[in-house]
């Protein structure tokens, strides 16, 4: 009877493990490559990281500028949202190391006295007293502080992640605040430049009014554009400001005016590509802190599993006591208690199967948002790729567009100074043209300078 109840036993243990085995209790997450998208993400994710693609350069290879450096470094240094997800870090990783001390047992002293007399009765009451250390361990045979401990682990990898983005974040903001604030320095100085050429003009279709070569029409309009050239100046005054406060708000610093160069250009080296590469995707700190997502929600189904399991604790009670029974004897005596207990769920009230449930339905919308973020960075790079390749493009064209609109402003003075051959309004309108031409060209300059960043940071640059 005695061999019956231990084969019994070891059949049932055998088959309890076997059925942990099947629910992946234990396992560690592994991402799924049921799919094909999936399926490409391991594999690049295995593979040898370029160390000459864009996104895998450092910082400082990309933005050589020294002012801009040492501003980046001043960000790095000081910024507010950098510093909290540092903070963050550290509260991951103390959570963690509680996840990890809860495998060692629980201990406790709670020492307690008592004792009476009464007055006048002549009867003097004995003291007693106990003073006890508890002791209470839980074994972990299911998985459940196991499961904790994994997840608490993806929660530090995770906010890491965070960290590196906000890293990436301050200094890709720094470099498009720097170049911001030189395209509106530049934009300003040749406004101002412009206003005063504009302001000669008035004066000279003045004199040619008076000489009876233009009408009162023409002084009006030519001070029309010179009013319009004073507004925008306003405009650009404003923004610059801002785009200094900005820049400011970064450093965590005083507002200021920062002394950046109006001639300040990105170069960044030659970027040859033939399409998204899933290599540089897969180093993104925002995909890989969706894939910590997809692998906490996978922890937390284990620990919703687990809770189906019985829960095996074993405490111990010892000390010193002079209380034995209904008797109290002095001096005490030193005492020891061992138990053990098992605690399997019955009937929690559906509790647990709702509890798994969301718990599975989490992890399904985990993987959705992991697919969607991995598809949104790859549609992310494309982008900017191609605001690149056209910034570049209609650079060139500008540059075209302003030599002959110089031209043509150099020409058309002439020929109203000299022969009377053409209109004060070919004059104002070629003026009005080669001004827009020249704002286009520093703002488009901008946009090459700001697609050159982002995409440095939408394939993990800055890390």
């Amino acid at each position: 009877m005695k061999l019956n109840s231990i084969a019994r036993i070891g059949l049932l243990t055998a088959v309890g493990v076997s059925m942990l085995s099947s629910c992946h209790i234990y396992k560690k997450f592994d991402m799924p490559t049921d799919t094909a998208l999936n399926r490409e993400y391991v594999e690049a994710k295995a593979a040898t990281p370029d160390s000459t693609a864009y996104g895998n350069l450092s910082w400082q290879k990309v933005f050589t500028d020294p002012l801009l450096q040492d501003y980046i470094n001043r960000a790095l240094t000081n910024n507010v949202n950098l510093e909290n997800a540092r903070l963050n870090v550290d509260v991951a990783r103390a959570n963690l190391l509680g996840a990890k001390l809860s495998y060692l047992p629980a201990v406790a002293i709670n020492a307690t006295g008592a004792g009476a007399s009464y007055a006048g009765s002549g009867f003097k009451g004995s003291w007693n007293y106990t003073i006890p250390m508890a002791i209470s361990w839980e074994i972990d045979v299911f998985g459940k502080i196991l499961n904790n401990k994994r997840a608490a682990s993806t929660a530090v990898r995770m906010q890491e992640d965070y960290l590196q983005a906000a890293h990436s974040q301050i200094i890709t903001g720094v470099a498009t605040c720097y170049y911001t604030i030189a395209t509106l320095k530049a934009q300003l100085t040749l406004s101002r430049e412009t206003a005063e050429i504009w302001a000669k003009s008035v004066e000279i279709m003045k004199d040619y009014k008076e000489a009876g070569r233009v009408n009162q029409a023409a002084v009006v309009q030519s001070q029309a554009q010179y009013w319009s050239i004073l507004a925008n100046i306003t405009d650009l005054e404003s923004a610059l400001t801002q785009a200094n406060n900005t820049m400011s708000l970064l450093l965590n610093e005083a507002p200021a005016v920062w002394e950046i160069p109006a001639t300040a250009s990105l170069e960044a080296p030659q970027i040859l590509r033939e399409g998204v590469s899933m290599r540089e995707l897969a180093v993104r700190p925002d995909v890989r802190a969706a894939e910590e997502a997809l692998a906490s929600a996978y922890y937390a189904t284990n620990s919703a599993r687990a809770a189906f399991y019985p829960g095996i604790t074993i405490t111990s009670n010892g000390g010193f006591t002079n209380l034995l029974g209904s008797f109290i004897k002095n001096p005490g005596d030193w005492f020891i208690q061992l138990a053990g207990s098992l605690t399997a769920p019955l009937f929690s009230r559906g509790q647990n199967i709702a509890r798994l449930k969301g718990a599975k339905a989490q992890q399904q919308q985990a993987m959705n948002n992991f697919e969607h973020t991995l598809l949104s960075a790859a549609a992310e790079v494309n982008n900017y790729c191609v605001a690149l390749e056209k910034s570049v493009e209609k650079t060139a064209f500008l540059t075209e567009q302003v030599k002959n609109l110089e031209e043509a402003v150099e020409d058309t003075n002439l020929l109203l100074a000299y022969d009377g051959q053409t209109t004060y309004l070919e004059v104002l309108t070629a003026q009005s043209s080669l001004l827009n031409a020249q704002m286009s060209l520093l703002s488009t300059e901008l946009a090459r300078e700001q697609a050159l960043i982002n995409l440095y940071q939408s394939l993990g640059g800055a890390r």
